[in-house]
């Protein structure tokens, strides 16, 4: 018996929170808030997702993984768009995201200092171990693009800092 074609959107939203990033495998690409949208056309999914990194490298991953996903579970065509517009900001990282990637031990982007966007890189990045704000910058460049090479000067222990968008 084929699974019956949903008719609303939150099976769906279930299927995508269950894949996971894949440099990042705690959170998903929900948590991070690449998931723009979600529309059932006819006997077609379309999926506006928003990368995270311009360039990034597992881009192409995630666009495999939500068609996988979604066409093995609602035996249904996937469309995925990409949405550039606006540009994904770390604003749109949840809060379960934000407190997986802490537990993980990568610190989680600062959220917008003002209005306007304005943010201090250097300022307030507390440790994800042992929660010092005594930290400093190491390397604009961390184990992937998007973050950056942080120490603690309290614990000693070097970790990612997740660079704000």
């Amino acid at each position: 018996m084929q699974p019956s074609i949903p008719t609303n959107k939150t099976a769906i939203w279930q299927e995508l929170e269950a894949i996971p990033d894949p440099e990042i495998p705690v959170v998903s690409i929900v948590d991070l808030g690449m998931i723009r949208a979600v529309e059932c056309q006819d006997q077609r999914i379309i999926i506006h997702l928003s990368p995270t990194y311009n360039g990034c490298p597992a881009l192409e991953v995630i666009q495999m993984q939500i068609r996988a996903t979604l066409e093995q579970s609602f035996h249904r065509s996937v469309e995925v768009k990409l949405a550039l517009d606006p540009p994904w900001t770390t604003d749109w990282i949840t809060p379960s995201g934000r407190e997986k990637l802490r537990n993980y031990g990568i610190a989680p982007p600062q959220p917008r200092k003002a209005p306007s966007g304005w943010r201090d890189e250097t300022a307030n990045v507390s440790c994800p171990h042992c929660g010092s704000s005594a930290t400093g910058l190491v390397s604009a460049y961390g184990s992937t693009p998007c973050k950056a090479l942080y120490r603690c000067n309290d614990c000693l222990e070097p970790f990612d800092y997740f660079k704000c968008h």
